[in-house]
């Protein structure tokens, strides 16, 4: 199967706050707001959705075509990727401008204060599909996550004009996006990921009620944190996944990203959306409990011990002739 993987490649700066952020925001002064934390520590990691994303295909044993924009200092990242099976002939590098950078502070309560410098990011706008496809092959899945927007509009179109089947994962581009950049990203999507808030966002600014989302989607994947995930079909009856739960939480950074990667993983092994959900919740669970989006290493015998005593048996059966690459 050959996945295509579009969407933000960035350097993580990753810091820890030892109390809560709600502790210091004052309700009706949010306008006048003016606050800094003081952090335990820093951490320098590689991250971009669309890398981390690749990283976990990669590191399941699937060769991921990774699509966006980076500068010149993303050698020594490339070469880490390319070792892990990710496929980087198709990524654009800028000239001009640096890789991009995400800068997070987590709380001891997992709430995220983040930003995000787009560098070279803004420069995916100018990559086409159609010779990424006459390179590798038709793709089965064109996965478009965070990037710069006019590059998320430009990709989304193309899979419309081309008939690739395109998964909508706009992320983080919905807090600032208008409801007719959402619609656009969203409309004709074979699935659309988001968590539970970016799904009251689609609604609020499309202003599509969830059937009316659902009527333009083949599927949506709902992640709701801690609570798992649940998976809506037109028609279809909802499907309802926990997440583990011995999990030690330390950094949430990724989590989502590292989901993305087992569901479609799975979806590449013809499995179906409930199993999809189960090795997407597994593959989290190994992000969440590091610093970094692309720390951790996959045993299979660990990996398939986790899974049956998550999820039984028959998932870890039925996952298990997929993880030959594993060790």
């Amino acid at each position: 199967m050959s996945l295509l993987i579009a969407g933000s490649i960035a350097t993580d700066h990753l810091m820890s706050f030892g109390g809560r952020f709600a502790d210091s925001l004052v309700v009706d002064q949010l306008d006048k707001l003016s606050v800094s934390f003081l952090v335990d520590d820093l951490e320098v990691r590689r991250g971009g959705c669309a890398a981390n994303i690749c990283f976990g295909l990669g590191s399941l044993g699937l060769n991921p075509v990774l699509v966006g924009a980076v500068g010149e200092d993303f050698a020594d990242y490339r070469a880490w990727l390319e070792r892990h099976n990710v496929d980087c002939d198709s990524v654009h590098v800028s000239e001009t401008r640096h890789t991009a950078r995400f800068v997070c502070t987590s709380d001891t309560s997992m709430a995220q204060i983040a930003s995000f410098y787009p560098g070279a990011m803004s420069e995916s706008r100018e990559i086409e599909l159609k010779p990424i496809a006459d390179r590798v092959g038709a793709p089965d899945y064109v996965l478009i996550g965070p990037d710069d927007p006019e590059g998320m509009l430009r990709h989304t179109d193309e899979c419309r004009q081309r008939g690739y089947r395109f998964v909508a994962d706009p992320s983080q581009q919905l807090a600032f996006g208008d409801g007719d950049l959402i619609r656009q990203l969203v409309d004709g999507a074979h699935i659309l990921f988001s968590n539970e808030y970016e799904a009251s966002l689609i609604t609020q600014k499309t202003g599509w009620s969830e059937q009316e989302v659902l009527d333009r989607v083949g599927t949506w994947v709902v992640t709701l944190g801690a609570a798992g995930v649940k998976i809506l079909g037109n028609g279809a009856e909802t499907i309802t996944v926990p997440a583990l739960s011995e999990v030690v939480a330390i950094e949430p950074t990724g989590v989502g990203d590292a989901f993305r990667a087992g569901f479609l993983a799975a979806l590449a092994w013809g499995l179906d959306h409930r199993l999809a959900a189960e090795l997407g919740c597994l593959l989290a669970a190994h992000v969440v409990e590091k610093v970094g989006t692309q720390e951790y290493t996959l045993s299979r015998d660990k990996f398939l011990v986790r899974c049956e005593e998550a999820y039984g048996a028959e998932t870890a059966a039925a996952i298990a002739p997929h993880l030959h690459t594993l060790h």
